[in-house]
This record gives C-alpha cells, sequence and structure tokens, in this order.
C-alpha cells in the first residue's frame, strides 16, 4: 500500500495517475490562493479554505507516511522528512492563522511546473557560487550602511534605516524614501550604486546561463 502511495505522489510520469494526481494538488493550491486576491471576506471562501485545507494536509501526511522511500535511509527518513525545505513550506503554508503563511502554497504549485524544477537543479549545482556571491553581497550592504550612518547619521532614525537604504541602493532601486542630503553621503551613494550594478548582475548572469544550458539538455 505504501509503495502504491509512493508512486501516486512522487513518481513522475506522464502516462500514469501520479500525472493526474500532480494537475489536481496543484489545482488545489491554485484554488486555495484565490481567497488572498480579495480584501473583502466572502462565506464561499470558508468554505474553499476548509476543503483545500484538508486535501493539502492530507497530501502532506501522505508524503510523511512514505518519507522512507523519498528519503531512503529507512526508519531514520521519518524524522528527517519534516525538516527538509518542502516539507517546512508544506507544514507553514497549512497554518490556521496569517494570510501571509497561506501565501507559501504557490510553492506547492511551482513544485510540479518543469521550468521550477530547472530553477532547483540549477541552483544545485551553482548553490556554492551563489553563496559566495550573497555573502559578497552582505558584506557590501554592511560596510556601505555603516559608512552611511556615520556620514550621515542625521538623516537616519537607526542603523537599520541605513541596511535599508544600502540595500535598495545596491540593488539600484531606490524607493526615494530615505536618501542622503550631504555631499559626503551622495559620493557614498553613487560609489554604491555603481558597484551594485556588478553585484547584482553576477549572479544573474551565472543563473541564466545554467538555465539555458539545462532547457538545451531536457
Amino acid at each position: 500500500m505504501r509503495k502504491k502511495i509512493y508512486c501516486l505522489i512522487l513518481k513522475s510520469d506522464k502516462r500514469s495517475i501520479n500525472y493526474i494526481y500532480d494537475i489536481f494538488i496543484s489545482f488545489i493550491s491554485a484554488l486555495s490562493i484565490l481567497p488572498l486576491m480579495f480584501k473583502r471576506e466572502v462565506p464561499s471562501f470558508y468554505e474553499i479554505e476548509r476543503v483545500t485545507v484538508t486535501i493539502l494536509a492530507v497530501d502532506y501526511l501522505m508524503r510523511l507516511f512514505v518519507s522512507d522511500y523519498i528519503i531512503g535511509k529507512k526508519g531514520l527518513s521519518f524524522i528527517i522528512y519534516p525538516f527538509t525545505i518542502g516539507a517546512i513550506v508544506d507544514l507553514i503554508s497549512l497554518l490556521p492563522f496569517g494570510r501571509i503563511f497561506r501565501v507559501f502554497r504557490i510553492f506547492k504549485m511551482l513544485r510540479y511546473m518543469d521550468f521550477f524544477l530547472y530553477v532547483i537543479d540549477v541552483y544545485k549545482k551553482v548553490r556554492h557560487i551563489l553563496f559566495t556571491v550573497l555573502l559578497m553581497a552582505m558584506s557590501y550592504i554592511f560596510i556601505t550602511a555603516l559608512f552611511m550612518f556615520c556620514a550621515e547619521g542625521n538623516n537616519f532614525n537607526s542603523f537599520f534605516d541605513a541596511l535599508y537604504w544600502a540595500t535598495t541602493a545596491l540593488t539600484t532601486v531606490g524607493y526615494g524614501d530615505i536618501y542622503p542630503k550631504t555631499m559626503l553621503g551622495r559620493l557614498i551613494s553613487m560609489i554604491t550604486s555603481v558597484f551594485g550594478i556588478a553585484v547584482i548582475a553576477l549572479p544573474s548572469g551565472i543563473i541564466t546561463a545554467n538555465i539555458v544550458r539545462e532547457l538545451y539538455k531536457k
């Protein structure tokens, strides 16, 4: 029985019942997100929430039930599986409070899309490079924020405001709600924005190149 459940929920084959199950769960995930697109509460939304959450919870429990097939480490798999990224996201999306947690259900839907799987494969191959770039970006944000906070302390209520500004400057977004007013501060802002282009472009180029490579392979 557990083997059949595993084949139903995880054995990917467009000619099998698993393909129909994937489409069904994707549809349920999309349906569960629908109420989040409206501010006004409609009575039917409560029924949609109740039904979709029940189905998604059953899907989670089935995955936990066959986690030894998924992880492949026998009894230890039942302890490891709840702490995997997919299981954590599924569990968070089922929390009964907070609309923001329900948004995580979209990842349940994306899990069955080929392009999203390509992105995951690419991440696995270049995760060490991306981690290095992330550390570089975080270091750059911290150092730049420290420079700006010391140069324009009166213009920032806290160091967090400086971090917020440094992040928007690094990504070249610049919302305009916080900006330097002194000559030194503007000079730091100019340098940060120029170097920010290179820091942001680096991981973008790596990811794009590898995604194209994966598409060609497929």
